[in-house]
């Protein structure tokens, strides 16, 4: 009998614990505040993407969260990690956003999603998949029925995912953003109120919301939704501006407020006052404004996903690979001065005996010095069967998103002259019968040089996708390499072999032994090293050119002599006790022999 009792005990637990998961809440607007069951609920929210951070990581970033006082996170949801070639849908590994959102839950934190087919977020083309550039004739970002299509079967996939984690259905993502700084682009309401009809096709119920810069909300939010406001921390402006988009009424919602700002190459490392920050953010606070702080952690953009910034009086900018951002939480996790001063002034706005959990204990790191690269892979000597057409091919055409290019042609007639590639797109070597014999930058908005070959020469022109632009006007014209011809004195030249190079991985390479090269050419060089314990550590390439890195399968990001980012973030959870693999790609530096990491990054060092 007493074990009859007992089991129905523990059936009664478990059933009460089922329901607790499985309460709803009731989440709305309020005249002047977000109301969660009736009672007043501020957002202190900080904004984090599972694409950036590991994923073993994740639950550890919530716990420093919780610890600075957030109670909300906020994350974008990126299109073109989620659905990297056209119909197949990624939600594993690091794109497992519903884990994401359900790992905030068990640490107790609600999320604002932000799933717009168009995030900006310094992400290759805003989030957008390359493929949807395929068509020339495309419109994102519009009311062009065949965007329409790709837009609402991604929304309706990841519904599927996300869905059941809305409040409304017993979850704890709060509400949901359509588009994103819109009125930044255009201004048709039409086509916001598509967005919402999509959404809410997708399963996406409860509140829906707009955001805009201040002087964008006219343009950027849907009538009858609640208009966020972005770079603003100005409580008395923030009210006013929000009052007059909202039938004269909150809640007040500043959803991306900046301490920090994000690196591109050639410019100096970006920062902001953490002083003057946590003042603005008490100011907010005690107005009873709700906040996301973008970024709380900002991490790193992995692989070849980083964007660019590019207007009309402006270079085109490539974005780093770190996105330290200058965050609360820096690139590896770690509380920087900041999170502890928005600590103490979120602490003064607690209820009375309520503390806040301690702080988690920093990462371990370690340094691995001379890792030996014993092994080279030549790329002209790797080059696979080519893609051959008269003129050349940008990458859409070539059904490629990022990496490389190589464009190879035969000189027909001895010429010497001007060489040039109309709208090359972003980073081009040139070799003449494998000598390199110039770089060309579309920063610098370089497009040409002086050639002079002999008939018969063979013409290379390796040209790397440097990011695609994820801000502003220029946001839909970014086909990437050689997107329209190549002229010798004006005159076209014809017959191209192309070969690609995605680097999706280094499998299929062949290795020989590390010997230097007559000639200076691109190459990947590769090397093994043992570990006793494993730590976060940071690669230094001070000694190398530009490219690319891949640890144990990892991409781990891009690098370029020029800077500011002199490291590249290792997690520990990437590397293994015993054996590890590194290679390295190299499109401007020869005779690399050897490599090391460093116990702390380089963030902020800038070279000619």
């Amino acid at each position: 009998m007493k074990k009859l009792i007992l089991f129905c005990f523990v059936l009664t637990i478990l059933s009460n614990l089922c329901d607790a998961q499985k309460l709803k809440h009731i989440f709305a607007l309020g005249d002047s505040a977000f109301m969660l069951d009736g009672k007043p609920l501020q957002l202190i929210s900080g904004e984090m993407h599972c694409t950036r951070i590991p994923r073993a990581y994740w639950r550890q970033r919530m716990k420093m969260a919780k610890a600075m006082g957030l109670n909300t996170i906020g994350t974008y949801v990126f299109w073109n990690a989620q659905e990297p070639e056209e119909g197949k849908f990624d939600f594993t590994g690091n794109n497992d956003i519903a884990e994401f959102v359900r790992i905030a839950k068990e640490e107790g934190l609600w999320v604002v999603l932000r799933p717009s087919p168009y995030a900006c977020a310094e992400w290759e083309f805003g989030g957008y998949p390359y493929w949807l550039l395929k068509d020339k004739d495309l419109k994102v970002r519009s009311k062009d029925p065949k965007f329409l299509k790709y837009y609402r079967d991604y929304i309706m996939q990841l519904g599927k995912q996300l869905s059941p984690l809305l409040i409304t259905n017993g979850g704890n993502i709060l509400m949901v953003q359509i588009e994103n700084e819109y009125g930044s682009y255009s201004n048709d309401k039409e086509y916001l109120d598509i967005n919402r009809k999509i959404f809410r096709e997708g399963g996406f119920t409860g509140l829906l919301f707009t955001c805009d810069g201040p002087s964008q909300m006219p343009a950027g939010y849907l009538p009858g939704y609640l208009p966020a406001v972005n770079g603003l921390d100005n409580p008395k402006e923030v009210k006013t501006l929000i009052n007059k988009y909202h039938e004269g009424k909150g809640p007040y919602y500043i959803a991306e407020w900046y301490p920090g700002w994000f690196d591109s190459w050639g410019n100096p490392h970006q920062g902001s006052n953490a002083d003057e920050d946590a003042k603005k953010l008490d100011e907010v606070l005690s107005a009873g404004i709700s906040i996301n702080l973008y970024m709380f952690h900002g991490g790193t953009t992995r692989g070849f996903m980083n964007g660019a910034n590019m207007g009309k009086n402006e270079p085109y900018l490539p974005q780093t690979s770190s996105y330290d951002y200058d965050a609360p939480l820096d690139e590896s996790g770690n509380p920087t001065a900041k999170f502890y001063k928005f600590r103490a002034v979120i602490e003064k706005h607690l209820p009375a005996g309520v503390h806040l959990p301690a702080i988690p204990a920093k990462s371990k790191t370690i340094a691995i010095p001379n890792i030996k690269l014993v092994n080279k892979a030549a790329l002209f000597a790797n080059l696979g069967s080519p893609v051959i057409a008269d003129k050349p091919l940008c990458f859409e055409d070539l059904g490629q998103g990022y990496g490389f290019v190589l464009y190879r042609t035969t000189l027909k007639n001895a010429a010497s002259g001007l060489l040039k590639i109309k709208q090359m797109r972003d980073y081009a070597t040139v070799y003449l019968n494998g000598k390199r014999i110039s770089v060309l930058d579309r920063r610098l908005k370089q497009d040409s040089l002086q050639l002079s070959g002999e008939k018969g020469a063979t013409l290379d022109i390796l040209v790397e996708n440097n990011g695609r632009i994820n801000y502003g006007s220029y946001l839909t014209d970014n086909r990437q390499g050689i997107t329209e011809k190549v002229t010798l004195n004006d005159q076209e030249l014809a017959g191209w072999k192309m070969y690609k190079f995605p680097f999706s991985s280094t499998a299929g390479l062949k290795f020989s032994v590390n010997k230097e090269s007559k000639e200076l050419q691109p190459a990947l060089y590769k090397g093994t090293f043992n570990l006793n314990t494993v730590g976060d550590t940071y690669l230094d390439l001070h000694s190398f050119g530009k490219g690319f890195v891949f640890l144990n399968g990892h991409n781990l990001g891009k690098y370029w002599n020029i800077g500011p980012q002199q490291t590249l973030y290792i997690p520990a959870s990437w590397l293994k006790k015993g054996l590890n693999e590194i290679v390295v790609f190299d499109e401007l530096k020869d005779g690399h022999k050897q490599i090391a990491t460093l116990d702390h990054p380089i963030l902020n060092q800038l070279n000619k």
